[in-house]
């Protein structure tokens, strides 16, 4: 029996800002307004929060319940309203399919969802054990999963942990896509403008929190900074802890050779100038920019976290793994690759192959695949 693909696609998220999660949404958003699908896109937050730019055809609606709640009660009544919003909007909007985008959009859209006929897909954007979320909200993934018709991971293992930590029932590991070349929007700031042209240039991108591991990224760098005078790095993002990476450049004595920018727009001008990629985190979902930083031709140096990177590099053909928190073993590879320009172009060379690999395209037509799955299974119960 043949299920023709949703034309009306629900995607719940938390916010729309800044974040690896969000990107996807509105990578996915896109592709599929621009080939006719009718997407909303619903939030918790508020507009203020908003920084990619989606397709003028997508609806938005902003349940504007976003925030922590003080203690147990105000949590249930703050869920209490955000369920029955969401439950307003399924019943208004009667998507084909509705999906959840993290933890907390998926437990509220397994609950909102209960006695409708819209099947539903969670899915999940980082590795739960290494990203603890709470008791409440743990409890609560493992006992509405099983009311989704499918939950999505990004890696074998996160699905893994699903499989004996909730009740979902249908699990399904789609990695993320890493769009190429990526667009341009504010804002932007020129390599250039930040890193003296002429000179090599290291590359880290993300949030300025602990799980990225910058302050090891720094540990690393500052005696190859000694070693090679004439290259620099830049790590471009924001968070909570830029005030202690800025002392840690300024102990260091690397001002002038370490720069944290902030957020940029124009990220595709970043990886075109950088000659190595580096993702020092603690712990990964899957690793966005990594991925992009490769089909941009980028060869890259990264933790071999729990989960993520070893799905996406391909350790001694387009760039080195090595073990978590290994300062001397990061020091090593980062001396291997900016001591050795024919094995960067080598590394380069293959590293483009991740544009088919993670190809928009490509991940898109696995989700449509997991869509028309859920429908048969609907159309099959009624």
């Amino acid at each position: 029996m043949k299920v023709a693909s949703p034309r009306r696609l629900l995607i719940v998220i938390y916010s729309m800002s800044g974040g690896g999660a969000e990107r996807v949404t509105a990578n996915l958003a896109n592709y599929w307004a621009l080939r006719g699908w009718e997407i909303m896109v619903v939030t918790l937050a508020s507009d203020r929060l908003d920084y990619y730019e989606l397709h003028p055809t997508i609806k938005r609606v902003y349940l504007d319940l976003a925030g922590e709640s003080a203690n147990l009660p105000v949590a249930l009544w703050q869920n209490f309203r955000r369920v029955a919003a969401l439950r307003r909007v399924l019943r208004k909007f009667e998507p084909d399919v509705a999906l959840g985008m993290m933890t907390a959009a998926n437990v509220l859209l397994a609950l909102a969802s209960l006695g409708s006929r819209v099947p539903t897909v969670g899915s999940e954007h980082v590795h739960p054990p290494a990203f603890p979320i709470g008791r409440a909200w743990e409890q609560l993934r493992r006992s509405t999963y099983g009311l989704l018709q499918a939950v999505v991971s990004l890696t074998t293992e996160t699905a893994e942990w699903l499989k004996a930590n909730t009740g979902a029932r249908n699990i399904t590991v789609i990695p993320n896509a890493a769009p190429w070349p990526l667009p341009v929007q504010s804002p932007v700031i020129k390599p250039n403008e930040v890193c003296p042209r002429g000179r090599h240039m290291l590359l880290a991108v993300g949030r300025l929190e602990y799980e990225k591991g910058f302050d090891l990224l720094l540990e690393a760098f500052a005696p190859l900074a000694r070693k090679y005078p004439d290259w620099d790095l830049a790590i471009l993002g924001e968070g909570s802890l830029r005030s202690s990476l800025d002392g840690n450049v300024r102990t260091a004595r690397l001002r002038d050779r370490v720069f944290l920018p902030g957020h940029v727009g124009n990220l595709l001008d970043w990886f075109e100038r950088a000659e190595i990629y580096v993702m020092s985190s603690r712990c990964e979902g899957f690793g966005n920019t990594l991925a992009e930083a490769l089909a941009h031709a980028v060869p890259a140096v990264s933790f071999d976290c729990p989960s993520g990177p070893r799905h996406i590099i391909r350790h001694n053909v387009d760039g080195l793994l090595v073990p978590v928190g290994d300062l001397p073993s990061l020091k090593g590879a980062l001396d291997r690759l900016m001591s050795d320009s024919a094995l960067r172009q080598r590394f380069s060379a293959r590293a483009v192959e991740a544009r088919n690999r993670f190809s928009l395209e490509r991940i898109a037509n696995l989700w449509e695949g997991l869509f028309e799955e859920v429908l048969l299974e609907r159309s099959l119960r009624r």
